[in-house]
């Protein structure tokens, strides 16, 4: 299966050139399932290899509206792994501490470290997507007053940019997944969260509200993807109204970048082996 939504996007990016649904020709339900657990088996043998390798880390940023289904995601891809080589961070709203500092710092205290796996379900990004939203955050954040809006906003992508290629320069690989779901399947789901009792601790009158402000995040979406997307990480727009499809394709891309990586387990010099050899007869 080819699908587009493999590819990163570029500079063009322009969200109604993006179904939330899969593409003709899709695997059904039992077919992506299938497929879905080949791949984690196959990352389950990618992040040891990167846990011996020592030489990258991994980084993955999921962004989406609510209810897209971010949770559901990683937990499915990365169930197969091992945990203690993974950690997953959620930014909800900041602290007061975080607020004191500049808008990458809440997020570089969780940085993964050489040979592990970072999740950030939601990130820096939310900066310039909940914050251009509604600007009036900004007023806790005490900066500097800027020349305008756009501006600010124009710097942001900078800093990020900027942030993301250190990264990358130095061995972190970044994949970004923004989960595109329509406004019919998150009234949908918005609605199960009512319906059904076992969902209704995560129904939020908040998020009801952000409905109202569909138009203003699918710009601010396609302002931060177009103004971000570089080769050292790539943005992918995943169609998220059917979730089976969606996981899979998240595992491919994953699975895909780890193995161009070309990870290998580390080999030791002939002089390491003779000695280990050594050792082999106190062990016996």
């Amino acid at each position: 299966m080819e699908s587009p939504f493999l590819a990163p996007v570029d500079g063009s990016f322009r969200c109604r050139d993006f179904s939330t649904r899969p593409p003709r020709g899709a695997p059904g339900k039992k077919a992506a399932q299938k497929r879905l657990e080949t791949c984690i088996s196959v990352l389950d043998e990618q992040q040891r290899r990167l846990y011996a390798h020592q030489r990258h880390a991994l980084l993955l940023i999921f962004q989406a509206m609510d209810a897209a289904g971010k949770d559901g995601t990683i937990r499915a891809v990365m169930r197969g792994i091992d945990p203690a080589g993974c950690h997953v961070f959620s930014f909800k709203q900041p602290s007061p501490l975080e607020l004191n500092h500049d808008f990458l710092w809440r997020t570089n205290r969780c940085l993964p470290e050489r040979g592990n796996i970072g999740i950030f379900n939601r990130s820096y990004y939310e900066e310039v997507l909940i914050v251009r939203v509604h600007p009036e955050y900004l007023d806790q954040q005490r900066l500097p007053e800027p020349a305008s809006l756009q501006q600010l906003w124009q710097e942001r992508y900078e800093s990020i940019r900027c942030h993301e290629q250190h990264l990358a320069r130095n061995g972190t690989l970044v994949l970004k997944f923004w989960l595109n779901i329509s406004r019919k399947e998150q009234r949908k789901r918005f609605l199960s969260r009512i319906d059904e009792p076992e969902k209704n601790w995560k129904f939020s009158e908040a998020d009801v509200r952000e409905r109202q402000h569909w138009e203003a995040y699918m710009e601010a979406y396609q302002e931060a993807i177009a103004n971000t997307a570089r080769p050292w990480a790539p943005w992918y727009v995943i169609p998220a109204d059917d979730k089976g499809y969606m996981r899979l394709c998240v595992a491919e891309i994953i699975t895909a970048s780890l193995q161009q990586l070309e990870l290998e387990y580390p080999r030791l010099s002939e002089t390491e082996i003779q000695r280990i050899q050594s050792l082999r007869s106190l062990l016996e």
